[in-house]
């Protein structure tokens, strides 16, 4: 019998094929893995630079807040070019290299600088990062600026009291405190802890907290207090001083008839007696002063305006026509390029009917002892009220709703569409007759209505309206429902306007140091 052994072989050839496999198998997810492992290092790297594009990008924005808290008015990065703004971006692109801690050149960041124009301290700023040795750029946006007086629907330099049938619109902030019985929209700020208010302002001899409300108000208890912020940095009245004449100066620059002042030593004691399209000077050539004369200036809806001399007022007549005895001076007026209008007298204002532009005009005599007022004749009004249409109303002393201005007429709206300021005097309804003790004419019927669109910023008081438990005599008028007297228009509405916050009235007195007003980041690049 014989053996036959199977070939070797054989086996062999099923074998080899399993390796082959394996090898190839092994081969497809080593290159798989390789291939994760090179993406992810490719996603890590990437990510790595995005992120130190983005730091890049921040670093460059915080430098141009730096920037411009050392030049509010500089839209340039300090150069002269380029002459002309990208419609889109503004001035640039400013390209800086970013320098890290460790004193290396770690990148770039290009800047562009859009300024909001008409005045305004604020501007928006793109900044673009990009990490040394990378393509991948991050930009964020920003608009910067200083924060105005124009921020608040009402800011008091004194003690401020909302009854449970008034509301607070927009936000409010205080020097003092604030009783806030009725509702609020927004934050409501103190600059003290606690205070103890007076009887006039709702106080009951005690100690309050800088923001409070009374337990007497049913809602007092329940109500949402998370945006009563107290203490917070109090705001300096004292700087609209400085602004008053910040603005004077600009409104001297603006025409090369009176560059020459702007540009001197002193040019805020100074007097001129030329009128530009910018600057108004005293009524009176040898300096006297009267509260009863002054200018008028009428805003057009064509975006000019008119200019009249006020010689004589009679508050008690009505309506303005009537009451202020004027003569032309010049009609048609384009606003400065500024939109700056110095008045060194007071100033009566109206708009007829609407006024479509941006515009400041501030009142005051800052080289004299005299201050002086801005009073309302007639309705101002807005011909729209999407932020295209701004007006300021800057007075060195008070802010003064004229007992003439609402209409004549059994029923009515009234209404003034402004940022007011008084820097050491009040907004407010001119409580008596001018050289009298006795209180002005009295509206109190509920189709005789005011209503204020705009912002409110004073140094002492605030109100549309007084009110008397007795019959204080002459014009006030008796509200048969709650048999009170009013001097001034009992039915208010006061509402701030929210495009006053980034796009103040042009130059409007800033309260502080620049910071980043709003931020985003960009998705698309320019």
């Amino acid at each position: 019998m014989s053996w036959h052994r199977a070939p070797r072989l054989q086996a062999q050839g099923f074998i080899l094929p399993g390796v082959l496999a394996f090898i190839i198998a092994a081969s497809i997810i080593g290159t798989a893995v390789l291939t994760v492992i090179i993406n992810n290092f490719f996603v890590v790297g990437n990510n790595v630079n995005s992120q130190q594009a983005f730091n890049i990008a921040e670093a460059g924005m915080n430098y141009y807040l730096w920037h411009m808290a050392h030049n509010g008015v500089d839209y340039k990065d300090g150069q002269s070019t380029p002459a002309t703004p990208d419609a889109t971006l503004g001035y640039g692109p400013y390209v800086h290299n970013y320098i890290d801690s460790n004193a290396k050149n770690a990148g770039t960041f290009t800047l562009w600088v859009k300024p909001q124009g008409n005045g305004s301290t604020i501007a928006t700023v793109r900044s673009i990062g990009k990490a040394k040795g990378s393509t991948i750029s991050r930009t964020v946006q920003a608009q910067v600026g200083a924060a105005s007086f124009a921020s608040y629907g009402l800011l008091a330099n004194t003690e401020v009291w909302f009854g449970s049938d008034e509301a607070a619109n927009g936000p409010v902030f205080s020097n003092v405190g604030i009783r806030m019985d009725g509702t609020s929209s927004d934050v409501v700020a103190s600059a003290n802890a606690s205070y103890t208010p007076t009887s006039s302002y709702g106080g009951d001899g005690a100690a309050h907290a800088g923001v409070w409300c009374s337990n007497s108000v049913s809602t007092c208890a329940t109500r949402d207090k998370s945006n009563w912020l107290f203490p917070k940095p109090s705001i300096d009245f004292n700087s609209v001083s400085g602004s008053l004449c910040t603005m004077k100066k600009t409104a001297l620059a603006d025409y090369s008839a009176t560059a020459p002042v702007a540009s001197g030593p002193t040019p805020c004691s100074q007097t001129p007696t030329t009128r530009t399209n910018a600057y108004v000077p005293q009524y009176s050539s040898n300096g006297a002063f009267s509260s009863t004369q002054g200018y008028l200036v009428q805003l057009n809806t064509n975006g000019t305006y008119d200019l009249y001399k006020v010689s004589g007022e009679n508050d008690k007549k009505t309506p303005y026509t009537a009451a202020l005895t004027t003569t032309a001076v010049a009609t048609g007026i384009a606003l400065p390029p500024s939109g700056v209008i110095f008045v060194e007298d007071n100033v009566w204002v109206r708009t007829n009917p609407t006024f479509h532009g941006r515009v400041s005009i501030a009142s005051g005599r800052l080289a004299t002892n005299s201050s002086t007022d801005i009073i309302v004749a007639d309705n101002i009004l807005y011909t729209a009220k999407d932020g295209s249409d701004a007006i300021g109303l800057i007075a060195e002393k008070n802010v003064l709703i004229a007992p003439y201005a609402p209409p004549s007429t059994s029923s009515f709206t009234f209404e003034v569409d402004a940022a007011a300021l008084a820097q050491s005097g009040s907004v407010t309804w001119q409580q008596y007759y001018d050289g009298t003790s006795m209180p002005t004419r009295g509206w109190t019927g509920s189709n005789q209505t005011f209503t204020f669109y705009g912002s409110v910023a004073t140094d002492l008081a605030w109100t549309w309206n007084y009110s008397y438990n007795y019959n204080p005599g002459l014009d006030s008028v008796r509200d048969a429902s709650n048999s009170f007297y009013y001097s001034g228009i009992e039915h208010t509405n006061t509402n701030y306007d929210y495009n006053l916050l980034y796009a103040p009235p042009p130059s409007y007195p800033v309260t502080g140091t620049y910071d980043i007003l709003s931020w985003r980041e960009v998705l698309t690049k320019p």
